[in-house]
């Protein structure tokens, strides 16, 4: 049975003040569209379709490398993270999978499995940390200092993969099916380590870690151009992730984190290279303005993650087949983790919602003839679509709110858990 954290009077109010508003705008909007040969209830349940995951650690404060100021209510564990993840489902339903982390998320599963269930939520891919160290952890008596899979000690590499092991056994436990691992290794200074030798070694620790995998399960890898180092990282680009996933095995796949690039870097043409190579496996969303920000999806280029679900749709069956899978990956700084996470779900499915208006007959047509302003019109044609009222409507249709945050602001919910939980200490600089 599902138990809903906010009272679902609080839902019907709101919609109800909202809904005949709604009725109107989403009329004008069927109008428009189908005189562009667009039916609107077909993209409304294609929105209704597509669902992204919320990370466990998102709905804490997230901070900087120089400080972290603790927000109310924040969740003291992984029972209180999912009571919150369970109202961002509740609100926006399009986040029904958790993501966790592991060790931070560690506690008997069958109680994290009945305490998910009752929420509505289930579990979606993995996270190890292999890019911290533990030292409450028996299971890590060894430093990550100077890396965990490609580091020059064996002992630390076999630590780092048993880990890794580890957190597929847990996952397993939970129902989940796939694990991402993103590693911190690499080097601040030339010299300080081997470029190829250091690439061997991850490569053999993670041959180590995909012989492990349950016959149903995926592997992604993830990629990182810099941070926590600065002159090299072990798998930096697009180009390493392609060769590790293909080196290890049909199981392996590429994780594209929308902020692991370099400044300019064309997302966009890298999913689309990764769909042709059949190794691209899920993504990472969130939005940067100068490196790995880690800001609200869609809060700074809107246009880019257009573009990336513009090549995801343009995929079709190609991309069907991969299956990728959808998260958030964000630090909230400033911002009510849960508004911030609300928002980018919906952001997320604003940009699938655009793609799906574009008109690809016209658009190949405009490219043949390599007309460039008419090829980029239809496009922006898409992209200036003010998609809302159907976003509004998925919602409305699976029982949500038509305006989440309003709604989330009228339940109270922050002030409740802030009476509920003890307030957090501020701490020393920590992206989580």
């Amino acid at each position: 049975m599902s138990e809903k954290p906010i009272d679902r009077a609080v839902v019907e109010a709101d919609n109800s003040r909202l809904g005949a508003g709604l009725d109107a705008d989403y009329a004008a909007l069927g109008e428009h569209l189908d005189r562009r040969g667009i039916a609107i209830d077909a993209i409304v349940d294609k929105v209704r379709g597509f669902t992204v995951a919320v990370p466990s650690w998102g709905v804490g404060t997230g901070g900087t490398r120089f400080a972290r100021f603790p927000g109310q209510g924040e969740p003291r564990g992984i029972m209180e993270k999912l009571d919150d993840c369970g109202v961002i489902q509740q609100l926006g339903r399009a986040t029904p999978a958790v993501s966790l982390h592991i060790p931070w998320d560690r506690t008997d599963p069958a109680a994290l499995k009945e305490k998910a269930a009752s929420l509505g939520l289930s579990f979606d891919a993995m996270n190890s940390n292999t890019f911290q160290d533990h030292p409450d952890d028996p299971k890590q008596p060894l430093s990550y200092k100077f890396g965990s899979l490609s580091h020059a000690d064996p002992a630390v590499r076999a630590q780092a993969v048993e880990h890794n092991l580890d957190v597929v056994e847990f996952g397993r436990a939970i129902g989940s099916k796939a694990i991402t691992v993103w590693i911190g290794d690499g080097s601040n200074f030339p010299g300080q380590a081997d470029l190829s030798r250091g690439f061997e070694r991850y490569l053999d620790s993670a041959k180590a870690i995909y012989a492990g995998l349950p016959e149903d399960w995926r592997l992604f890898t993830e990629h990182k151009m810099y941070e926590p180092a600065f002159y090299s990282t072990v798998v930096q680009d697009w180009g390493t992730n392609l060769l590790i996933a293909r080196e290890l095995g049909d199981k392996a796949f590429c994780l594209v984190d929308l902020g692991h690039h370099a400044p300019n870097v064309n997302i966009e043409q890298i999913v689309s290279r990764l769909i042709f190579a059949k190794k691209l496996g899920g993504f990472h969303f969130n939005d940067a303005k100068y490196g790995d920000d880690d800001l609200d999806a869609g809060s700074v280029d809107p246009f880019r993650l257009f573009l990336v679900f513009n090549e995801l749709v343009e995929a079709g069956e190609a991309l069907e087949r991969l299956h990728p899978a959808h998260m958030i990956d964000q630090s909230h700084n400033v911002t009510d983790p849960i508004e911030s996470l609300i928002r980018s779900a919906g952001e997320i499915r604003r940009a699938h919602a655009q793609a799906l208006l574009v008109d690809r007959e016209a658009l190949r047509g405009h490219q043949d003839a390599n007309d460039a302003i008419m090829a980029s019109e239809c496009l922006k044609r898409a992209f200036r679509t003010d998609v809302t009222p159907i976003l509004a409507e998925a919602r409305r249709r699976d029982g949500g709110a038509i305006d989440p945050i309003a709604a989330y602001r009228a339940s109270g919910y922050r002030a409740r858990v802030a009476a509920e939980r003890p307030a957090s200490k501020g701490s020393g600089g920590g992206i989580v």
